[in-house]
């Protein structure tokens, strides 16, 4: 490893499929100073391999997990071996452009920002349709209102009405709006942050295994008086939005528990009790929606396959389908929740409030 003020830490986000093309990007498209942690998460054997190969040629450090891990547990894993000024969380699935890692950390030296993100981009071309610039979960107002609670010291339960800038705009077209600015939130697709912040606050919250952790660590940072900026001078593109590439195979296991029903219920639950918040329409809506990343990139292309058998066929079957999958990712999540009870080393949240 090179000395360096920065260390990236590669999780898996949902699939191994685009490793390759992934840290390609980062040893083609990176000069600034990096170590870097990559975190296999129980690659299959295929892509274990290719990774093994690329540590012992490249000289990163390749961290092996016995089992599939939520997101925030293999970062937390990635993190404990940061001794770095900077850690630069990293999707698997993200292809970074020339130049991104510099201005991010130009921008936390200059703003002395806790947490700065790049522009995320999405579909092909690369690094050309926005997917996130920044973003909100709530307004000043009602955010300073939680912070400090009301002058009667009552609970505040706020509403998270969270709203993603400039989704699906090219940057081309909205260049004169993506400028240095404090933001929201910054998704983890490709985050940076600093490294003493951790010491403060401890880990990544853990009980978060499936989503809201970027919410999680902005209210966090809100907390602890820290800042967000986006620095749009630094561009990624995460290659698995829809339409993504059909999954393969070996992408299966992973996929179907990084999202499944208990995951994602479980870490909405924990989200709301954690914080004090309202479990209100916006909630209810998630809860009614769950699985739907499992429908539309497993259960719709095998409907598609059949669509010559006519519609009202069609119809049925996806509706056994959806029902099978459903108890197939039930089975599958109370299988590794077993797994994990037995093991004795279930993740348990470090954060602190």
């Amino acid at each position: 490893m090179t000395d360096s003020q920065v260390t990236i830490v590669v999780v898996p986000r949902e699939r191994f499929s685009f490793t390759r093309e992934s840290l390609e990007s980062i040893y083609e498209n990176t000069r600034y100073p990096f170590q870097l942690v990559y975190v296999d998460n129980h690659a299959p054997a295929n892509i274990r391999r290719y990774l093994e190969a690329q540590a012992k040629e490249k000289g990163f450090q390749l961290i092996r997990s016995d089992r599939y891990l939520p997101p925030n547990a293999a970062r937390n894993l990635g993190l404990r071996q940061v001794n770095s000024k900077y850690v630069v969380f990293l999707d698997n699935d993200v292809v970074v452009s020339p130049g991104w890692l510099k201005p991010l950390i130009d921008c936390a030296e200059e703003t002395k920002a806790t947490v700065v993100g790049p522009v995320v981009c999405q579909y092909e071309p690369l690094h050309e349709i926005i997917h996130c610039a920044g973003g909100e979960y709530m307004s000043s107002e009602e955010l300073a209102r939680f912070l400090s609670q009301d002058e009667e010291g009552k609970p505040f339960k706020p509403s998270i009405q969270e709203k993603i800038y400039l989704q699906d705009r090219r940057i081309a077209e909205v260049s004169d709006r993506l400028k240095r600015q404090p933001t929201g939130f910054i998704e983890f697709h490709c985050i940076s942050i600093r490294t003493e912040f951790f010491e403060r606050v401890g880990l990544l919250d853990e009980g978060l295994c499936c989503t809201k952790e970027y919410i999680d660590l902005a209210l966090t940072v809100a907390k602890f008086g820290g800042s967000i900026y986006l620095e749009p001078a630094s561009v990624v593109t995460f290659r698995t939005h829809f339409p993504a590439p059909p999954l393969k195979f070996y992408d299966l296991p992973y996929f179907m528990l990084r999202w499944s029903d208990a995951w994602e219920r479980s870490s909405l639950r924990h989200f709301c009790q954690k914080w004090n918040l309202a479990e209100d329409e916006y909630f209810q809506n998630r809860y009614k929606e769950l699985g739907w990343r499992r429908r539309i990139e497993f259960v719709r292309p095998q409907i598609v396959r059949l669509q010559f058998l006519g519609e009202n066929i069609t119809i049925w079957i996806r509706r056994i389908l959806v029902r099978l999958e459903r108890a197939f990712n039930f089975c599958l999540s109370t299988f590794y929740a077993w797994r994990w009870q037995r093991s004795d080393r279930q993740p348990a949240s470090l954060s602190k409030q």
